[in-house]
């Protein structure tokens, strides 16, 4: 039996490199070694007020781009969170056994809410318990995730134990896994902050429909250092989070590449790194604009993936109500 993966991504902002390197690539590329449970998170979103139309024009786009990532229908369950009811409905049982401190323990919640805590949504401060009913509805053995994710699936793993500790074996204890290279890529703009999709900067990621044009100029504009070797040095965060990106687009070795650059300036390698992710992602927009002018092919993608989805998610909820005494 293949182990299962569960990973889901947020249809807010502009999807960029950082998520395809750090997450879509790598689930296209292990399809064939897992059981797969991809899911455009929805109502993950609206812990933050979205523009309705905004909000549906988006779960669309990702879709898309999920799809021209690589992520194979036939391969893998793909589908909207929010056309799963059971996701909703066992967020609220979970909630009923995660203490308020473990809640308010989660760094992206403090990060987040900031000096606005009597004005963030509860649904904020509760993401962890909808995310952890994401992860145990579908008896997830792996979650591939970032860094900063982590916390979330150890929450996952600490109310299922607790709950399996009151009902017995209901849920299974799902482990986090975190990619060596390229887990986190860092802002363009500031290399000492992951890439991220709610950051307005106009020079801070590549989004992954972003024209050769654009692309070349944020990559001109990535902020450096004062220095003018081009190595790889953890120490220098700004050249080193683009060279993990040349890295990881060439799929060259390390010193390959500061031979390939070695007497050469900032300037001669960021013009190579533009033609580079330029090439890289030449192939995934132009199946993804195939895919978009497919007249009914991304609704039948959703609605076959929700029909895959359901009665997995159907049966790990009638095991909790059965354990808690419900209905």
């Amino acid at each position: 039996m293949k182990k299962r993966v569960f990973s889901g991504i947020q249809p807010t902002g502009n999807t960029h490199i950082g998520n395809y390197i750090g997450a879509t690539s790598r689930w296209a590329a292990e399809q064939d070694i897992y059981d797969n449970i991809f899911c455009v998170v929805d109502l993950h979103a609206i812990t933050e007020r979205q523009d309705p139309k905004e909000l549906k024009a988006n779960t669309r786009e990702v879709t898309g781009l999920l799809l021209a990532a690589g992520i194979d229908p036939k391969k893998s369950i793909l589908f909207v969170q929010s056309h799963v009811h059971e996701h909703s409905e066992l967020a609220w049982i979970l909630n009923c056994y995660i203490p308020m401190g473990w809640l308010g323990r989660m760094t992206q919640y403090k990060e987040k809410s900031g000096k606005q805590k009597e004005q963030v949504s509860a649904g904020l401060f509760d993401y962890p318990a909808l995310m952890a009913a994401d992860i145990l509805l579908y008896d997830t053995n792996v979650v591939p995730v970032g860094e900063d994710q982590k916390q979330h699936v150890e929450l996952a793993r600490d109310v299922a134990q607790r709950f399996n500790n009151f009902y017995g074996e209901v849920f299974t204890i799902p482990e986090p896994k975190i990619a060596d290279v390229g887990a986190r890529i860092m802002g363009l703009d500031d290399p000492n902050k992951k890439m991220s999709k709610s950051e307005e900067g106009p020079n801070h990621a590549i989004a992954l429909l972003d024209p050769p044009d654009v692309i070349r100029k944020k990559i001109m504009r990535a902020t450096t250092d004062s220095q003018t070797t081009v190595v790889f040095d953890e120490k220098r965060p700004g050249i080193y989070n683009l060279l993990t990106i040349y890295q990881i687009f060439t799929e060259k070795e390390k010193k390959q590449i500061e031979a390939e650059f070695a007497g050469k300036g900032y300037g001669d390698f960021k013009k190579a790194l533009a033609e580079v992710v330029i090439e890289g992602l030449r192939p995934l927009q132009e199946r993804y604009h195939k895919i978009m002018n497919e007249p009914g092919y991304l609704d039948s993608v959703l609605a076959e993936g929700a029909a895959k989805a359901h009665p997995l998610a159907q049966k790990t909820l009638a095991k909790v109500h059965k354990a808690v005494g419900l209905g």
